[in-house]
């Protein structure tokens, strides 16, 4: 009863006041003889937006089936996922490696596994492609996005095991991460894409994503997409 008072007063920020009285709890159950609840009414308002600290969103828990029949779960990240982040990374090729960090990076430090799954909900978002299959390792893929100082744009990341490619497990995250992004109200989802890194650039492609050079660096492409549209 107390959860689910919380996530009701966690979810509805137009709840002002709530009472209870009496609440009755005995063997064979509790029941809410009498309640009173005071609230606003407003379209500015939104899940979370009283709140200092954003609650884990389980509402964004998303399950699939693969192509190849192996059923996953796309979640947002949780501090618990540390091990899970090093294990991940620790299977990438260098090539993987370098198309994420565009740089030579064989192994997270911990400040920045800490960073990575850490993360606040409100300004920032990462999901996770997991499966409790046997036959497959737990993490399949990851996504984040970050929300630029202009808040109005995100800056997006995605990287998928090696062993995991053209499964649809990277348009699924990205569909994930854009309509978290859309729903924060931001209007454009951006990141910077290696003109070598031609899986990502066809990945961008199909999902609507204009592609953009950037000025004096013939190594790097720019890769926007407009949520309002």
């Amino acid at each position: 009863m107390l959860l689910n008072v919380s996530i009701m007063v966690s979810e509805l920020p137009e709840i002002l006041e709530l009472d209870i009285n009496p609440l009755i709890v005995d063997e064979y159950g509790v029941m809410a003889v009498d309640a009173r609840i005071k609230a606003q009414l407003s379209n500015q308002l939104t899940p979370y937006s009283h709140m200092a600290i954003h609650p884990y969103p389980h509402e964004l828990i998303q399950r699939y089936q693969l192509t190849n029949g192996v059923n996953i779960t796309i979640r947002p990240i949780r501090p618990e996922d540390a091990v899970l982040e090093k294990d991940f990374h620790g299977r990438l090729s260098d090539r993987t490696k370098y198309f994420r960090f565009m740089q030579a990076l064989q192994e997270l430090t911990p400040e920045m596994i800490v960073r990575f799954t850490q993360i606040d909900y409100d300004r920032e978002m990462a999901f996770v492609a997991v499966t409790e299959d046997e036959n497959l390792p737990s993490e399949l893929g990851v996504g984040r996005y970050l929300m630029n100082p202009d808040g109005n744009s995100v800056e997006f990341a995605l990287v998928v095991a090696d062993d995991s490619h053209c499964l649809g497990i990277g348009t699924r995250i990205m569909k994930a991460l854009m309509q978290s992004a859309k729903s924060k109200g931001m209007s454009f989802f951006e990141g910077e894409v290696l003109v070598v890194n031609k899986p990502m650039l066809s990945l961008v492609k199909k999902l609507g994503f204009s592609i953009e050079n950037i000025a004096d660096d013939n190594e790097v492409v720019r890769v926007v997409k407009d949520l309002r549209q």
